[in-house]
């Protein structure tokens, strides 16, 4: 299990500009039946265990001198323009009760239909919604696509190797994985002919609304 260390804060508000000037995030630990805590991690310690844990690893959460907790990263803030964390909040875990989270799919192996037919790998979904006990979790669940031979083979959720202690919460026929064909040389030929014109115009409209939405976040999050 990841380690990660705290501070308590009595900092709040607009004043937490002070902690972000020193490269020390702001945050808080909430949970089932506890009292919220306001606490600080450095920047830097947090940003490695965010690497390797991500949102779906348990974190020993040492808050000072007391007895460490578990936690789940559960939501991140950052700055609009910069990206940099503006503020974490920590969902800390009870044994024995279950928790509801999504895990990253990572797909292994090499599907036959893209490297000898050419085909396009296609991979509807990144994440799953899984249900288990904290001792039970998982950081990422793999997807296997060398049985991807054909056009046709197509990879869905009831085919993969899940643990019995974890619960997906989608539809068995979910699909996962499929290759499609390449693209016919005519459809290449009408892509490559599409008018200039009217490939700027169709560019010049999604812009827009991006434009306006950059102008509307120019104030740094705020606890």
């Amino acid at each position: 299990m990841f380690t990660l260390k705290a501070e308590k804060r009595n900092i709040l508000g607009r004043k937490t500009k002070q902690l972000r000037k020193k490269k020390i995030i702001p945050a808080v630990v909430y949970g089932h039946q506890i009292t919220t805590q306001n606490i600080s991690v450095p920047y830097l310690d947090f940003e490695k265990v965010y690497r390797e844990a991500g949102e779906s690893s348990l974190i020993n959460l040492i808050v000072e001198n007391e007895k460490p907790i578990p936690v789940l990263i559960h939501d991140i803030q950052r700055h609009p323009l910069t990206g940099e964390i503006q503020h974490i909040d920590f969902y800390q875990v009870k044994t024995g009760e279950k928790i509801t989270l999504e895990v990253g799919l990572k797909f292994v192996g090499e599907a036959p239909a893209v490297k000898e037919l050419g085909g396009v790998l296609v991979t509807p979904l990144s994440k799953l919604k899984i249900e288990c006990l904290p001792q039970d979790l998982i950081h990422e669940l793999e997807v296997d696509i060398s049985g991807l031979k054909n056009f046709e083979d197509i990879i869905r959720l009831k085919d993969l190797k899940i643990p019995q202690s974890i619960k997906v919460l989608a539809s068995p026929d979910e699909v996962i994985a499929l290759v499609k064909p390449p693209r016919k040389e005519e459809e290449i030929k009408i892509l490559e002919e599409k008018p200039v014109e009217k490939v700027e115009e169709v560019e010049v409209i999604k812009e827009k609304p991006k434009e306006e939405k950059e102008e509307t976040k120019t104030k740094e999050t705020e606890e």
